[in-house]
């Protein structure tokens, strides 16, 4: 198969999918691969009454915790904190005070900020809980330290630090706070200063906390659970926050990628770190490894060949982005609806990577 048909493949698999299934509003999909002179960047379906279109912001929901990985690997190479270093050396001693009790024993003190990245801190899940409670009574209010102190209070860890994986946007405030805590800023403002900022990303924004340097003219394209824009719930970012807030354009979303894996932002060596250092997650239908903040495709006999090996982050609400090895291809895109959180991945592998592969 030739490379322009490829890409003619892709795009109309990709069209094909949002206008069968009435659940997507719209869906957006960049391809970008200068080994194999692909480049597309599409939009399907509407923004209210108004068509998709390719330059609009994403809420790209947890792929915004790569930003934040990225921030902490940043402070790393700066010298200002180690990964294996305990968080209790970052964090106040109120905050800290009982954090992690499990079966009756404290281990508040051994959470390192190693185990925050790779979710294996064993902490609950303070999102789901909370976003609930959002949907359900317009009148409640918390801020991002105070969803910490009510996850303390009315949720259980689940496993001691560095047993297992169990993914949580609780381990992400934490090192939103640890960020903050170095910096003596507000997190927000260093992602605009460490990374927005010097890559360009002008149109980028931290959603409830900043506006973009350059306003588009095109509405977000909104980002939709349960048949509601999630960011339409009154207080949503406050629980977002360093778990995922980041809004910009997919040509930015590339932007950033690219020079994370082009050793713009950090050293080769330590984005490999990010990348290696890993932990079996486990997913329905596909195999994956946790990095810091990275998913990694598995290799799995007969399912999933070496080949379709690529690494990147995902969103609740079937966005991702990824690079791809083999073919040198960046994968960014989102179906914008929680009905597709498993389901964009296998998109993915099946009608993008493996179209990729073919010879």
């Amino acid at each position: 198969m030739k490379n322009q048909e490829k890409q003619q493949a892709i795009e109309t698999a990709f069209r094909a999918q949002v206008q069968k299934d009435s659940r997507v509003r719209n869906a957006y999909l960049l391809v970008d691969s200068a080994k194999l002179g692909i480049n597309l960047n599409i939009a399907e379906g509407k923004t209210g009454e108004t068509p998709a279109n390719p330059a609009q912001c994403h809420h790209m929901a947890s792929v915004g915790k790569l930003f934040t990985a990225t921030l902490i690997s940043i402070l790393f190479e700066q010298g200002k904190l180690d990964f294996e270093d305990p968080i209790a050396k970052y964090l106040d001693s109120e905050l800290m005070d009982g954090l992690h009790v499990y079966k009756g024993r404290d281990y508040s003190s051994e959470i390192t900020i190693r185990q925050l990245l790779m979710q294996s801190s064993g902490l609950n899940d303070v999102f789901y809980h909370l976003w609930k409670k959002l949907i359900d009574d317009p009148a409640f209010e918390i801020s991002t330290r105070e969803a910490v102190f009510w996850g303390k209070k009315h949720l259980k860890p689940v496993a001691r630090p560095g047993q297992r994986h169990f993914y949580t946007d609780t381990n992400y405030y934490l090192l939103g706070m640890i960020i903050e805590s170095i910096c003596a800023k507000p997190f927000y403002k260093v992602t605009h200063e460490y990374l927005f900022e010097p890559l360009g990303m002008d149109h980028a924004y931290m959603h409830g906390y900043t506006k973009p340097k350059l306003e588009s003219a095109l509405p977000d394209s909104g980002i939709f659970a349960k048949g509601r824009d999630f960011r339409s719930i009154k207080g949503i970012h406050h629980i977002d926050h360093a778990g995922g807030s980041v809004i910009a354009p997919l040509a930015e979303f590339l932007s950033f990628i690219k020079a994370l894996n082009e050793g713009r932002i950090i050293r080769k060596e330590t984005l490999e770190r990010m990348i290696n250092d890993d932990i079996y997650m486990g997913f329905p239908t596909l195999g994956f490894d946790y990095g810091y903040s990275i998913w990694k495709f598995k290799e799995i006999p007969l399912l999933v060949p070496k080949s379709y090996f690529c690494w990147g982050c995902v969103g609740v609400t079937g966005a991702f982005m990824f690079f791809h090895p083999h073919t040198e291809a960046y994968i960014i895109g989102t179906f914008n609806d929680y009905a597709y959180r498993g389901k964009a991945l296998e998109f993915m592998a099946k009608k993008v990577v493996r179209t990729l592969l073919k010879t």
